[in-house]
């Protein structure tokens, strides 16, 4: 059963559906998420994955930050507090997202992500349209396998992204890696 900010995720996953007149089978088709998944997801019935999360944000013509902002309604302060910014953990892989930056009027979002060990996450091409990314390993070790190129990245090592492809981002290490996500919008 999701917590109070899955649930907050949830009525938004709804609102932005209904919003544009979409069916479940509409949202279902966009984003390939299955049409009894979605309907869990919008009852709050089950947490989503981020896997999930990012192909109905991209469906929504957003971004996983995006979505996730909106779910949160955060005011206009150009001031992001530590205190204040959003959590989300993934329910199958454990990791830990922390939306550092976000504003609809200004072009760069800032992602702090922490992976537990021996965990991996798989992002679909979709959730990279629109979006430039790079990333920074701030503490442990992170492998990026991006459309079948693989990198290993230690603490202090930036990748930026190439052109729109599968990703998958794997802790192969013994202890939690932190890394930082930084995207521009194009």
């Amino acid at each position: 059963m999701p917590d109070e900010a899955g649930l907050r995720l949830a009525r938004r996953i709804h609102h932005e559906r209904e919003s544009r007149g979409w069916s479940l089978a509409q949202l279902a088709d966009r984003s390939q998420v299955s049409k009894a998944a979605i309907s869990k997801i919008e009852r709050g019935e089950t947490s989503p994955t981020a896997a999930l999360l990012v192909r109905l944000a991209a469906a929504f013509d957003l971004t996983l930050a995006g979505l996730l902002l909106r779910a949160e309604a955060a005011d206009d302060s150009r001031v992001s507090r530590a205190a204040e910014q959003p959590l989300w953990r993934d329910p199958d892989s454990g990791y830990l997202r922390r939306q550092v930056f976000l504003r609809a009027d200004h072009p760069v979002e800032i992602v702090e992500v922490e992976m537990p060990p021996g965990q991996r996450v798989a992002l679909p091409a979709a959730s990279y349209a629109r979006i430039r990314q790079a990333i920074r390993v701030l503490s442990g070790e992170l492998v990026v396998d991006e459309g079948g190129e693989r990198h290993v990245l230690a603490a202090g090592d930036c990748l930026g992204f190439g052109p729109p492809s599968d990703v998958v981002l794997a802790n192969p290490g013994d202890i939690a890696c932190t890394y930082l996500v930084v995207l521009a919008r194009s």
